[in-house]
């Protein structure tokens, strides 16, 4: 029963899966935030690259 009651008292494997679900959290919020400025960043571009006049090379 000892044994059972240290083992249950062990926090050591807490603190890894705490920073893995913040890991896993800032990820998230990266790829999120990656998808709504990607829409954003390829209207600017197209809209740049709209304004330089084509040329035809020689």
């Amino acid at each position: 029963m000892s044994i059972m009651l240290m083992k249950l008292r062990d926090k050591r494997g807490a603190t890894a899966i705490e920073y893995g679900l913040l890991a896993g959290l800032i990820a998230v919020a990266i790829i999120a935030g990656a998808s709504l400025a990607g829409g954003n960043l390829n209207s600017l571009f197209n809209a740049i690259g709209n304004r330089i006049p084509t040329t035809i090379a020689p």
